[in-house]
């Protein structure tokens, strides 16, 4: 089975492909078969939004006669305790898509006082073209650094501080972040059922 990964981000491309090499399976993505596809993600939760990114991609697979390929999705987000869980589901947009990941960290940061408690969540879906779904999810807690570090990661990696490794996950290594970030456990999770 070939299994495609609905995703338009290079970063988490690069991610997943990783770690499904290390499991022997093969990994394309939208970018691979020359298509562009973004499907829009109305569920009120990680894991619908998860399950119509792969089903909604999944159909567009179809119709650009790729029918035989299994399509996982993500969906995943920093929940602030002291936000009310905020950004959550609404991560990507938060504060407006295409205002820079640099400004939105600053804001987070600066809305917090003792409480820096936070989790990244991810649920993974996969849809197979028989009408199976599976769904996996996984979660990291940490907390809110005070000012932003490392290189490495995207998005809001550069302000979760890790306690265990005393680092932001982007001044964790690839293999590191894979090992124990909320998409690495959703990812292991759903390898091992297929």
């Amino acid at each position: 089975m070939i299994y495609l990964f609905a995703t338009n981000n290079p970063n988490k491309v690069k991610e997943i492909k990783a770690i499904f090499e290390q499991a022997k399976l093969s990994l394309i993505s939208l970018s691979d078969l020359g298509l562009f596809f973004e499907p829009t993600e109305t569920g009120s939760t990680f894991e619908e939004n998860a399950i119509q990114k792969a089903t909604k991609t999944l159909a567009f697979l179809r119709e650009n006669n790729h029918g035989n390929i299994a399509v996982l999705s993500d969906d995943s987000g920093l929940c602030v305790n002291a936000m009310r869980g905020e950004p959550g589901v609404d991560s990507a947009n938060f504060m407006g898509r295409d205002t820079p990941y640099e400004v939105r960290n600053r804001h987070i940061i600066s809305q917090l006082d003792k409480d820096r408690a936070a989790r990244f969540v991810c649920v993974i879906a996969c849809a197979f073209p028989n009408g199976k779904i599976l769904t996996t999810e996984g979660i990291v807690h940490g907390e809110i650094a005070s000012q932003p570090s490392g290189s490495g990661g995207f998005g809001y990696d550069p302000i979760f501080h890790v306690p265990s490794y005393g680092k932001t996950m982007a001044d964790l290594t690839a293999g590191e972040k894979n090992a124990i970030s909320h998409r690495g456990i959703a990812l292991t999770k759903m390898i091992a059922q297929l």
